[in-house]
């Protein structure tokens, strides 16, 4: 199975930071297409073009943040069930707590490879199940 991923990320370094480690890490599944928005209006128009089936989203983004961007996709039908991981440097222990009581991964700012294969594989087996 292929699967198709959207980076959404204001920095063009960690851009490609992220779709390097996506393409390196072992997910038990192949990646397909990894499409790339700077912010989140630039996400959700991508998400409306093409299928996605996991986001990668930082929080802190000019126009739409990662936060109002990740509201907006959980409450369409068309995207409410797609994975998302927020990647950030939020660091406020009750702002975590809130991402991750609303189904979203998280990993933190400066990443490491494990930090984010664990949590990718955390929430593709979590959609496995559903």
């Amino acid at each position: 199975m292929k699967i198709n991923v959207l980076i959404v990320e204001d920095d063009p370094t960690m851009r490609v930071v992220l779709k390097n480690t996506v393409l390196s890490i072992g997910m038990g599944v192949e990646i397909g297409k990894i499409y790339e928005a700077e912010n989140g209006e630039e996400g959700i128009e991508i998400l409306k073009q093409y299928k996605v089936d996991l986001m990668l989203v930082d929080i802190y983004m000019p126009v739409m943040d990662g936060m109002d961007m990740l509201d907006h996709v959980h409450d369409h039908p068309d995207f409410d069930e797609i994975p998302a991981v927020v990647v950030s440097t939020e660091n406020d222990e009750e702002r975590i707590d809130a991402i991750m009581r609303k189904g979203l991964g998280f990993v933190p700012k400066p990443l490491t490879h494990e930090l984010l294969e664990d949590e990718v594989k955390k929430m593709l087996e979590k959609e496995a199940d559903v």
